[in-house]
């Protein structure tokens, strides 16, 4: 396979403003995330799919017929999302490609910023690899474009191979993973998998098959407005009600405080007035029972705001967004074992790692279909230092690939 193939395709794709947007219901919950998926339904079909489905929520799905002679063989699915994060714009991304990478400092363009190895030591890894940079003004869209390309180019080189034996594939784009609503309308009956690879990670060799216990929040504060100059005995001002809030709210359990399996609390967007605040956030924990107990505090803390402002009125609920992945994935082994031989075939070795944060294949595990995540090449996510290995991507590409080979000598059908 022609490696600017696999370049050429990521950087048509980073190219459509996906951005999604947390405050919508819909599904997808902007445009041009259709613009991508339209794009992609065509694509599928040129890439040799028997049947492809793109329903009224953006869920496309394209479904590839085995070349072996099996009465029941296999079914296997590979998942990725086209939209990206709202965190910095999308828009008019423009890559950098930097060639036989030295080690040195990258300027991002003339944004005035700087991708160094001092900053992101992964960089050192790379001597001698080709990089694809933003040009510091937007994210660059490898999470999850890296993925749908590496996806895309595995079925276009399989296309091209006939002679190489494959199992029954079936194809998922999704929109709005981003928001933590991709997976809202999805039925796991439309799929016939018995399990599922999410191409959404990161660095070489990395599979992941654990992730965040997951929440989010939403408090609201309501006070009583009155004049500033007569308000003695009368304001209830929401503005102070939510700063004590977020003063409750521990700071050695915040993201820029933890790691590895440590959980946090995350404060992501504020909005109000003197009359009424609402701030919504995420509660992360690979325990379970962690999560609980931080979803209990929350709710403490907004009584305790109601009770420090008599008068003012605070409401805090907290729904679930997806479950430790873990847990379902353990209970067959034999999908992350011929993961880790696949990889292994690819040159790379494996590393069994855990996501701070999820996919998903967190939601799709628990609708019963187990869902472990590759690699991509992708670093620095949704920031304007995002970059990837154009090297780490190919063989993004060749897993894939072995996937699709090593699940036709197991005549394992879905359980």
């Amino acid at each position: 396979m022609k490696k600017d193939d696999l370049a050429e395709r990521f950087l048509r794709y980073t190219a459509v403003e996906t951005t999604s947007d947390p405050h919508k219901e819909q599904i997808p919950s902007t445009p041009g995330q259709w613009d991508l998926l339209r794009m992609l339904e065509k694509e599928l079909k040129e890439a040799g799919a028997e049947q492809v489905t793109l329903d009224t929520h953006g869920y496309l799905i394209g479904r590839f017929p085995s070349n072996v002679k099996e009465e029941k063989p296999p079914v296997i699915g590979l998942m990725a999302h086209v939209d990206t994060a709202p965190d910095v714009s999308g828009r008019d991304v423009k890559p950098q490609i930097i060639e036989n990478y030295d080690l040195a400092d990258i300027p991002l363009g003339k944004s005035g910023y700087t991708l160094s190895p001092s900053d992101y030591p992964d960089l050192l890894k790379h001597r001698g690899d080709t990089l694809i940079t933003t040009d510091g003004t937007t994210l660059l869209g490898a999470d999850d474009k890296a993925g749908v390309a590496e996806i895309m180019t595995a079925l276009f080189w399989l296309k091209e191979h006939p002679e190489v034996p494959r199992t029954v594939v079936e194809v998922i784009f999704t929109p709005d993973e981003e928001t933590g609503k991709g997976l809202n309308k999805f039925k796991p009956e439309w799929l016939t998998a018995r399990c599922c690879y999410t191409i959404d990670g990161g660095e070489r060799g990395s599979i992941e098959t654990e992730c965040f216990n997951a929440s989010g929040f939403e408090a609201e504060f309501r006070g009583k407005v009155i004049h500033p100059g007569s308000a003695r005995g009368k304001l209830v001002n929401a503005l102070s009600m939510a700063g004590s809030f977020l003063e409750m709210i521990p700071e050695r359990e915040s993201p820029e405080a933890t790691d590895g399996r440590y959980g946090f609390y995350a404060p992501m967007e504020i909005e109000g007035t003197m009359d009424r605040v609402t701030i919504s956030g995420i509660i992360r924990d690979f325990d379970a029972r962690e999560l609980q107990r931080r979803t209990e505090a929350v709710k403490a803390f907004g009584k305790a705001v109601e009770h420090k402002y008599p008068g003012g009125q605070v409401t805090v609920e907290v729904k679930k967004q997806y479950a430790n992945m873990y847990e379902y994935i353990k209970k067959d082994p034999l999908v992350v074992d011929i993961l880790e031989e696949a990889v292994r075939s690819a040159g790379v070795v494996p590393s069994r790692d855990i996501i701070r944060g999820g996919t998903d294949g967190s939601r799709l595990s628990e609708m019963g279909i187990p869902t472990p995540n590759i690699f991509t090449g992708g670093h620095n996510y949704h920031s304007r230092f995002e970059w990837a290995s154009l090297s780490t991507m190919h063989k993004a590409v060749e897993v894939i690939t072995g996937l699709v080979r090593l699940w036709v000598d197991t005549g394992a059908e879905k359980t």
